[in-house]
């Protein structure tokens, strides 16, 4: 068995093993070995591609298996990695492992919740390391299914509405996706036999631009749609809101990059042309995303809702790095979402720890927190200081690379765009700053907040692997940088 399969197996073991779990302490063994085996396994695989390359592999993916599923329609089970499939499935496991300490005390149906859980996590992990359109879309599905019910049975707040919205926008999505994996599939069938692979189609199938020029789009915002493109990013601020903490963490920090990861995997790496005639107008959306996002944000009281639109924001910047077309932007784009990832799981850990203690997210009836729990506090500073981009952290790295990647394109248009999208960082400051300053500083507002404590062992454990994360990736972000761009060489070679 090719061993990226355990990234699939793993997950599904666990799920055995809370089959037969009969009590709490059970079942938080069965999921803590689980997450631990995949963050081992995900810290393994980024030594083991790096080895790889190293020593002077230049395959376009490492790791590669493929077994035959349906012969009669060339379904094939077909995975393999690159360097941006690796740091996918890092930010995965560093999510999935942090989630689960997040979620140690879950009192409510334990069992079944991290049963979705890691039914969830399968979708993922078996997204990222497929090459097959088949095997990539089934994943996908797998993944997008078990957010209705872990929102709508252990979310708050208007849960069922935010649970159905979500299903329902993430579905039609998937129609308009279906519509372009099958146009692709039908028409590698014009050289010989039809393909689902997607190196096959992009070296054998090249696709006539007038093709590609309808099916680029219906790919695009199919996979857009889960990356909070605007108008289709509705779904999301509710759905974060209303979700519980750990599901937050992963539907922002890792379900949301399946959005941007599809965009360029499969709409621009195998639909290169149309990229290039169409990008402008997806550019005008993605720059809506990121400057609409941020000053939606800023307009918000909940905590939930202010990191929730905040999401749309940098989540549209990793789509409007893509659109620029050349390597330093798409580097810039995977850096981001790995960034974004890590930081947004870090604010909605913190933001479930907190509204545990005080029973409320609305930062008016909040204050002075930071002289009461301190470490939360601090926590918040960090992650706030990284979403703004402080240099030092991940946040800067990433959106310096966007930045400088867009800024290449000498023309107008893609320039003026860029300097627009730019303004978000001084919309972002000025959110996390008052926030910040309301949540954590000044007069303490409710005096029964005074006799609230700090954070326990299980909460320090996960903020704490999480900002080691985002410090790592802004402190030494070279070999990351490097592994990601090396990746990147058979998409510039497609379009250029």
């Amino acid at each position: 068995m090719n061993f990226l399969s355990l990234f699939v197996l793993i997950p599904i073991l666990t799920m055995c093993g809370l089959f037969f779990s009969k009590n709490l302490q059970q079942i938080r063994v069965a999921v803590a070995t689980g997450a631990s085996l995949l963050l081992v396994l995900a810290v393994g695989l980024v030594f083991a591609y790096l080895g790889e390359r190293g020593a002077g592999n230049t395959a376009e993916m490492l790791f590669t298996a493929d077994t035959v599923w349906y012969a009669p329609l060339n379904i094939h089970y077909s995975v393999g990695v690159d360097g941006i499939s690796v740091a996918m499935l890092l930010l995965s496991a560093i999510i999935v492992f942090t989630g689960t300490f997040a979620s140690w005390k879950m009192e409510f149906l334990q069992k079944e919740y991290f049963l979705w859980f890691y039914l969830l996590s399968v979708g993922v992990f078996g997204f990222f390391i497929s090459i097959d359109l088949f095997t990539m879309f089934m994943f996908y599905e797998v993944a997008l299914i078990p957010m209705y019910l872990l929102i709508g049975v252990w979310g708050s707040g208007k849960k069922e509405y935010a649970a159905m919205k979500l299903t329902l926008m993430l579905m039609g999505g998937s129609a308009l996706l279906l519509v372009g994996i099958l146009g692709i599939y039908f028409h590698s069938a014009a050289s010989g036999m039809p393909s689902m692979n997607l190196l096959e189609i992009a070296q054998n199938h090249a696709m006539p631009v007038a093709l590609q020029r309808w099916f680029f789009p219906l790919v695009f915002v199919g996979f857009g749609v889960l990356g909070a493109l605007f108008p289709f990013h509705t779904w999301s601020p509710d759905g974060h809101a209303s979700a519980p903490t750990a599901v937050s963490m992963l539907h922002a920090g890792v379900l949301m990059k399946l959005g941007g990861y599809g965009c360029f995997r499969v709409a621009i790496y195998l639909m290169p042309e149309a990229a290039k005639e169409l990008s402008w107008i997806f550019i005008i959306l993605t720059g809506i995303s990121v400057v609409y996002g941020a000053y939606s944000a800023i307009v918000q009281t909940d905590l939930k809702y202010i990191n929730a639109y905040s999401s749309v924001s940098h989540c549209g910047l990793v789509l409007f790095a893509i659109l620029m077309l050349n390597r330093t932007a798409m580097t810039g784009a995977v850096l981001q979402m790995l960034s974004h990832g890590l930081m947004t799981a870090l604010f909605f850990a913190l933001i479930g720890m907190i509204y545990g203690r005080t029973h409320t997210r609305d930062i008016r009836e909040m204050g002075g927190l930071m002289r009461i729990m301190p470490f939360l506090g601090v926590c918040y500073v960090i992650a706030g200081l990284a979403s703004l981009g402080l240099p030092g952290l991940s946040g800067f790295v990433a959106e310096m690379t966007v930045f400088v990647g867009a800024f290449q394109n000498t023309d107008t248009f893609h320039r003026v765009f860029t300097i627009i999208a730019c303004t978000s960082i001084v919309i972002t400051a000025v959110y996390i700053l008052r926030v910040v300053g309301k949540l954590l500083y000044g007069k303490v507002v409710n005096d029964h907040h005074l006799a609230l404590t700090d954070a326990v062992w299980y909460e320090r454990f996960s903020t704490i692997v999480l900002i080691i994360a985002i410090a790592g990736i802004g402190l030494a972000p070279l070999w990351l940088s490097d592994m990601i761009s090396g990746s990147l060489q058979s998409v510039i070679t497609m379009l250029y």
